[in-house]
C-alpha cells in the first residue's frame, strides 16, 4: 500500500489533500477501502453543506458493513463526486484519483491530521 506523500491524514482514515485558494479534497485511505472490501453505496454531503471536522458527514456502505464517513476539516462542501455516488467501486480501484469523495472550502485551519509517516506507523501491522 503506498499513500500519496503529499496528503494529510486522519485516525478514522480519511485523506485531505493541499488546499487550493482555500479548496481541499477528502477521500479514504486505500487501507480503509480494503477494509470495507467492496463499496456498494455512497452517501456524500452535498453541496452547500456544512461539515465539521471530526463530525459524520456521510457514509459509505460495503459487502461486508456500513462505514460512517468523518470530516477532517470544518467548512462548506463546494462539490461531491457524482462519479462515486454512480459508481461506488471507485474508492476500491482509485481511493487516490478517481475515488475522492467530495471537495470542501476550509472555514478553519485542521487540528489533528498525521502527516504520511504517523499514518504509516498508525496502520503498521494491520
Amino acid at each position: 500500500m503506498s499513500n500519496p506523500q503529499q496528503l494529510s491524514y486522519t485516525k478514522e482514515h480519511e485523506w485531505l489533500s493541499e488546499a487550493v485558494d482555500g479548496v481541499a479534497t477528502v477521500g479514504i485511505t486505500e487501507f480503509a477501502a480494503n477494509a470495507l472490501g467492496d463499496v456498494v453505496y455512497a452517501d456524500l454531503p452535498k453541496v452547500g453543506d456544512t461539515v465539521t471536522e471530526g463530525e459524520t458527514c456521510g457514509e459509505l456502505e460495503s459487502t461486508k458493513s456500513v462505514s460512517d464517513l468523518y470530516s477532517p476539516v470544518s467548512g462548506e462542501v463546494v462539490e461531491a463526486n457524482q462519479d462515486v455516488v454512480d459508481d461506488p467501486s471507485l474508492v476500491n480501484t482509485a481511493p487516490f484519483e478517481g475515488g475522492w469523495l467530495f471537495k470542501v472550502r476550509i472555514s478553519e485551519e485542521p487540528k489533528d491530521l498525521l502527516s504520511i509517516d504517523q499514518y504509516t506507523e498508525l496502520t503498521a501491522g494491520n
